[in-house]
Formats: C-alpha cells, sequence, structure tokens
C-alpha cells in the first residue's frame, strides 16, 4: 500500500459515483475553478444541515 502524507485537516475516504453524476461533477468543477473536495464539502455540508434541521 502506498504511503501517503499525513492529512491533519482533512480525512481521507474512498467512494464510487454514478458515471453521469460524475461527468457533470467534474465538467462544474472545470469550469469553475472549484476543487472537486471543496464542492463535495460544501454538497455533504448542506445535506447534514437540511437532515438535522439546521
Amino acid at each position: 500500500m502506498p504511503e501517503y502524507r499525513e492529512l491533519k485537516n482533512r480525512t481521507r475516504i474512498s467512494s464510487t459515483l454514478d458515471n453521469e453524476i460524475y461527468k457533470k461533477l467534474k465538467d462544474y468543477s472545470d469550469q469553475s475553478g472549484i476543487p472537486i473536495t471543496k464542492i463535495l464539502d460544501r454538497a455533504v455540508t448542506m445535506y447534514v444541515n437540511a437532515q438535522s434541521g439546521k
């Protein structure tokens, strides 16, 4: 297994996405200049907040 440098403020995860969703996500990231990780941070935060009633 490759040795990754330790992340101090982030947690590495592994997941999969539907091919079409990934294509749209990648296209948006390329057009906006926003890294996919930041888009996912915002999307998951919005989802969690909506689920908790915030």
